[in-house]
């Protein structure tokens, strides 16, 4: 649909060879969302990024590629939802592409605890989002950072969550910030508002961003 950015998909295809050698599901997502970032941050309206998006999905379909393969098992899991039956589609079509052993893991997590950290008037809220993988393994965490009517200012996957919270504990401790539990069902709703496009998203937010809506996604409330 966007002949003009072909080289562009090329560019991404390439990229993607990287993906089959790292070595986890949560890395591949974090190097998906990134990509999908840099895409969304580039389009100049929601049809343009759809329109690049699907164009995208048939290139790497038509490459075939192991690293292709993943990318689109990838974006089936944690891209744009009306991307996802798409991305499925193309990646099943491709038989006979070896996947890595970790592929089957990309998206299937379940959230944990939540907290809430507080460091002044000024600095809005803190929210930390506790992930891990099926069987409990791969411990993560969203960290986003909400200023005044929940715009987020800070968007990040953090890998070492007890590092986090070692840290936190230790500036309250320090009566540099206040950290409590939160209700993940009220994080879950300011999340997804906070993160459904309606907000203006900072730029280096935007590498986060689909790793974020997908985790979000997950958390309760209505």
């Amino acid at each position: 649909m966007l002949p003009a950015l072909r080289e562009v998909y090329q560019a991404y295809v390439r990229a993607a060879d990287a993906l089959p050698a790292l070595p986890s599901a949560l890395q591949a997502e974090v190097w998906a969302s990134a990509q999908l970032g840099s895409l969304e941050a580039a389009a100049p309206h929601a049809a343009g990024r759809r329109a690049a998006l699907a164009d995208l999905i048939t290139s790497l379909r038509a490459a075939a590629t192991p690293g292709a393969g993943v990318f689109l098992r990838a974006l089936a899991a944690i891209g744009p939802e009306e991307a996802r039956a798409v991305a499925g589609r193309a990646a099943d079509s491709l038989a006979g592409v070896a996947e890595p052993d970790w592929s089957g893991a990309l998206g299937a997590v379940r959230p944990g605890l939540v907290y809430l950290i507080q460091e002044g008037p000024l600095d809005g809220d803190r929210l930390i989002c506790e992930f891990r993988y099926e069987g409990g393994t791969g411990l993560h965490a969203l960290a986003v950072r909400l200023t005044y009517g929940d715009a987020p200012s800070e968007i990040v996957v953090v890998g070492d969550v007890p590092a986090l919270m070692t840290a936190a504990r230790q500036a309250m401790q320090a009566e540099l910030c206040v950290v409590q539990p939160y209700d993940p069902a009220a994080v879950g709703v300011r999340l997804r508002a906070a993160l459904g496009g309606a907000q203006p998203i900072p730029e280096e937010g935007y590498p986060a961003l689909a790793l974020a809506r997908h985790r979000a996604a997950l958390l309760p409330g209505s």
